[in-house]
């Protein structure tokens, strides 16, 4: 194999655990006609079909490496882009087009898309939601402190007064947290439970205030969690607690006060876009968080994230017509791995994906809400289902107020 050609003197630093770099902005340029070994076929983070290279074989992904400064968007797509080692090198998920990782993909351009819709002004757009962290690339199964700001826990008031926390949701705005309905009627809710009050900022539910001590060895505390009332829950007008497949299981709670912003309470940005509104996920990786069910079957004091790939309906559809479940459009799957899918303690909680279409505004938006999956959770082969976003945006903007 012709060896890569490397111009300019260069030191190298670290930009996560493993992927490192060179300081310099020089470029690399590899003979395009080299006989380049690969690794196995993968799928980039924006759902294209590519192979699994030595990062140093990658011409795109290495000379955005080489790229100063490095942007979030970009230290993000390069950390979800790796695909396994190889005698101590890195392995990348190498796109074939330059294209492929500065654009999230479109949906098939015969797809007819939704008519644009005007943004509610209640509502915040990117720039002020969906913060992608900066300076770090956090990986493992446990979130960082300060990491999806916008998740929320919901309270209900037991019978005996106890208070517990039995769903999740996702922060919109300073007045709306939006959950699953099955989460406000639905059949596994007890009915002389009431659902009281959100939980904002927390991350350790065993501590309070959270803290944890930072890669220099300094302790980085989040201010004390809010608890705040929920001053009326709205679940969709379409939804049927008893229905099998579970269609339209979306509900927004209306707190009894606006939220105070801080660097652990943030909002999550909505798919505003007609891209963004009728994209389909299908091969995209996207992330999943909350503090509910292990593999262990046990709830968890911090709150864990998963990364979850997006399943086809259609496959997703035969699988569940199996048990008579018939999936909708408004419905999308993710995961089927082993032991990595959401569980029930996350019932309500965000299904995240990344827009990084625009590389000087990269931002998280909320794709999905989870709504249920395979008993036991995490089954092999089951993808969980969650309420597709994209389908619900013009009815969240005319139903919620000032």
């Amino acid at each position: 194999m012709t060896k890569p050609v490397l111009i300019g003197v260069f030191f190298f630093y670290c930009i996560g655990a493993f992927l490192c770099g060179p300081t310099s902005a020089q470029f690399y340029f590899p003979n395009e006609n080299a006989d380049v070994p690969n690794f196995g076929r993968c799928i980039t983070p924006n759902r294209e079909r590519a192979l699994c290279l030595i990062l140093d074989d990658c011409k795109y992904l290495f000379n955005l490496l080489l790229q100063t400064p490095l942007l979030d968007s970009d230290r993000l797509y390069l950390s979800r882009s790796q695909c396994g080692y190889q005698n101590g090198k890195v392995l990348i998920c190498c796109p074939d087009r330059y294209r492929d990782y500065i654009n999230v993909p479109s949906t098939n351009p015969t797809t007819t898309k939704p008519p644009p819709v005007a943004p509610s002004n209640l509502l915040p757009q990117p720039g002020q939601c969906g913060n992608v962290l900066a300076n770090r690339i956090y990986g493992g199964n446990v979130t960082k402190i300060d990491e999806f700001p916008w998740m929320a826990l919901i309270e209900y008031t037991k019978p005996n007064g106890n208070k517990g926390h039995h769903c999740g949701g996702s922060l919109i705005n300073s007045r709306y947290v939006i959950t699953a309905s099955h989460c406000v009627n639905g059949p596994a809710i007890p009915v002389d439970w009431r659902l009281t009050g959100v939980r904002l900022g927390e991350w350790d539910t065993r501590t309070n205030p959270d803290c944890e001590v930072d890669v220099r060895g300094e302790k980085d505390c989040a201010p004390t969690h809010q608890d705040v009332a929920v001053e009326r829950a709205i679940s969709h007008p379409g939804y049927e607690p008893n229905s099998k497949s579970q269609a339209n299981d979306l509900a927004l709670l209306r707190l009894g006060r606006n939220v105070q912003y801080t660097d652990f309470i943030r909002p999550i940005c909505l798919p505003s876009s007609s891209n963004l509104r009728s994209a389909e996920f299908d091969g995209i990786v996207m992330d999943v968080a909350g503090w509910g069910r292990t593999e262990t079957e046990a709830a968890s004091a911090l709150k864990l994230k998963a990364e979850v790939e997006g399943v086809p309906l259609e496959k997703c559809y035969e699988k569940y017509a199996t048990q008579n479940i018939f999936l909708q459009s408004t419905q999308m799957c993710a995961g089927g791995k082993a032991g990595v899918d959401s569980c029930r303690g996350d019932s309500g909680g965000p299904l995240v994906s990344l827009d990084n279409s625009k590389k000087a505004l990269s931002y998280y938006f909320l794709a999905g809400v989870v709504s249920f999956g395979p008993t036991p959770c995490g089954l092999e082969g089951w993808p969980g289902v969650y309420t597709r976003i994209g389908g619900f945006v013009d009815w969240i903007g005319t139903t919620i107020q000032p």
